[in-house]
């Protein structure tokens, strides 16, 4: 008879309800404690028996895997579960921490979740890096925006001859010939002309500060994937160095997957859809580019 007992962990940030699933087959809440290390080694403890009895898992969310970390650490096998792969009944509406780590540790003892790749520090570091920048392009964006709504509401239109925004000749005819009587307009155009320049700095300073060497020293395993990099189709950020990002960003969110679901994932991120999605986007009205994966809708 095995001696596994398998333990469902409904994570939050402050609190961790528990529960845990028998070898006989009986599955009982042993509570809630604070979402703490010192705590979770109190609870390792407290299960008694050597930690490879024991197998815990948690739904993926917004607390990461720092919780599989320092269970690994402690010697107890943690798996990280998809949460839209979790069985449900119908008509099951009941929702309490104590319900959901009982069902995840009955599913996981019964074999019915399904995991999640979990990164290595390095790479889970590198995936933050990644976002911050995205994040310093989204601000860039909204900032531009607001400028350039606020010069549209008072009929600042530049000359004929610049073509582009927000390039360093159209900043340069903003500087110079863009100014206004009224000090309360004056200050507002001051202010987002800042914005826009703080955000511009801010991305040279995480992408080529920081982004650009962690990318180059890196050591991606699929570099015999670059070529269904959509980089080379758009140029992206400053030329090369624009489309090492990108590939490296691409390569980097699809490293755990098999070569099979890397092809299929390559193809549904860059607008190559398998062909029996063509007949569902022609009987219905959605654009294609709807179905895009956020990264691979940027190419």
């Amino acid at each position: 008879m095995s001696k596994i007992r398998f333990i469902g962990l409904d994570v939050h940030a402050d609190t961790i309800a528990i529960a845990v699933a028998e070898p006989s087959g009986e599955v009982r809440s042993l509570g809630r404690i604070p979402n703490r290390l010192e705590s979770i080694r109190k609870l390792v403890a407290k299960l008694g028996g050597p930690a490879k009895h024991l197998k815990a898992c948690y739904e993926a969310g917004p607390t990461g895997y720092v919780l599989y970390w320092q269970l690994t650490q402690l010697g107890v096998s943690c798996e990280v579960i998809a949460p839209s792969l979790v069985p449900t009944k119908a008509g099951d509406r009941v929702k309490t921490d104590r319900r959901d780590a009982e069902k995840l540790a009955r599913c996981y003892r019964n074999g019915d979740l399904t995991a999640v790749w979990v990164p290595d520090a390095a790479h889970e570091a590198l995936r933050d890096l990644v976002r911050a920048r995205e994040d310093a392009k989204q601000d860039q964006h909204r900032a531009s925006q607001r400028l350039g709504k606020f010069l549209l509401r008072h009929g600042a239109q530049a000359p004929a001859d610049i073509k582009k925004k927000w390039t360093a000749k159209y900043m340069t005819w903003l500087n110079t010939n863009v100014h206004f009587e009224q000090p309360a307009l004056e200050a507002t155009l001051l202010d987002y002309v800042h914005e826009v320049h703080h955000a511009g700095e801010r991305i040279h300073e995480v992408f080529h500060k920081m982004l650009y060497p962690a990318l180059t020293a890196a050591q991606v395993p699929l570099q015999a994937l670059a070529h269904h990099s959509p980089a080379k189709s758009r140029s992206i950020g400053n030329g090369s160095i624009g489309i090492l990002y990108t590939k490296d960003t691409f390569l980097n969110e699809i490293e755990h997957l098999s070569i099979e679901r890397r092809l299929k994932s390559v193809r549904y991120m860059t607008g190559q859809l398998l062909p029996q999605m063509d007949s569902f986007l022609a009987n219905r009205r959605i654009k294609r580019h709807r179905l895009l994966n956020s990264f691979g809708r940027c190419f």
